[in-house]
C-alpha cells in the first residue's frame, strides 16, 4: 500500500506512514485493487491497467510516426521509379540528379504537411493524447480513448473497474468508449522491443503489426522488465 500523502510504501498494519507522519487512510475501492506501481493496478481478472497521457507538443511520438509513414511510401516510389528508368536506358547522371532534387522537395513539402496536420490534430485533442493500456502474460492491449475523455475520467472509470466483479470486468471495460481504437500485441509473435525511457516509449514490433506502449518514469521500469520477460522470442535494445 502506498502512502495518499507522499507515495511512500506502508507495510501492513502500520497506522502512519514512517516517511511522512501521515495517518494511513485506506478507502474501499483500495481494498479491492493493488497498485503495483503508483499508477499501475492489478485488477481481479489479473490484468496490469493503468492511464498515460501524452502530451502531443512535448512528447511528437505521433508526429515522427505519421512522417515515417509517408517517408518509406514515397522512398519506395522513388526506388521504384529509379528501376523502372534503369531497366528502360533513360536513366542519367542528370536524370540521376533531377530525380534526387524531386525527392527532397517532397520530403520537404510530406514534412509541412505533416507538421500542419499534426499541430491541427493536436489542437483538436486538446494536446493531450488519452490512452488505457491492459497487460497479461499474453499480451499487452493500447487502447486510444476518444479525445473528449480526459485522463481523470478514464482513471475514474479504470477505478471503477478494477473494483467490480472479474467476471464483468471485460464488460465494464468496452463501457468506457464504443469509439476507441485498440491495438493488441501477441507477446509470443513479437520480433523486436526497443525501449525509449526519455520518450516514456516502448516500441513493440510484429511482422504486421508496430505497437507504442506508453508508461511514466515511475512506471516505466516495471513495465519494460515485463514485456522483456515475456516477449522471449524478440529482439531487445
Amino acid at each position: 500500500m502506498l502512502c495518499k500523502n507522499c507515495g511512500a510504501n506502508i507495510e501492513n498494519g502500520e497506522k502512519f506512514c514512517s516517511n511522512c507522519g501521515s495517518p494511513v487512510r485506506i478507502a474501499v475501492s483500495d481494498a479491492q485493487y493493488n497498485h503495483v506501481t503508483p499508477n499501475i493496478i492489478l485488477c481481479q481478472d489479473g490484468k496490469y491497467r493503468w492511464v498515460y497521457e501524452l502530451n502531443l507538443i512535448k512528447n511528437p511520438t505521433v508526429f515522427f510516426l505519421i512522417w515515417k509513414i509517408f517517408f518509406f511510401i514515397f522512398l519506395a516510389i522513388f526506388c521504384l521509379t529509379m528501376i523502372a528508368d534503369t531497366l528502360n536506358g533513360y536513366m542519367s547522371i542528370e536524370r540521376f540528379w533531377d530525380n534526387i532534387r524531386i525527392l527532397a522537395y517532397v520530403f520537404i513539402g510530406i514534412t509541412v504537411v505533416t507538421g500542419i496536420s499534426y499541430l491541427i490534430y493536436a489542437a483538436i485533442m486538446g494536446g493531450k493524447y488519452c490512452v488505457m493500456f491492459e497487460m497479461d502474460d499474453f499480451s499487452i492491449n493500447h487502447k486510444q480513448m476518444p479525445h473528449q475523455l480526459k485522463k481523470a475520467q478514464v482513471l475514474a472509470s479504470l477505478t471503477t473497474l478494477a473494483g467490480a466483479a472479474s467476471g464483468n470486468l471485460s464488460a465494464a471495460a468496452i463501457g468506457i468508449s464504443s469509439t476507441r481504437t485498440d491495438f493488441v500485441s501477441d507477446f509470443s509473435r513479437v520480433k523486436r522491443v526497443r525501449s525509449f525511457p526519455r520518450k516514456n516509449l516502448i516500441k513493440l514490433d510484429e511482422p504486421f503489426c508496430h505497437n507504442q506502449v506508453y508508461a511514466a518514469d515511475e512506471d516505466f521500469e516495471f513495465v519494460r522488465t515485463f514485456i522483456f520477460n515475456h516477449c522471449t522470442g524478440a529482439k531487445k535494445s
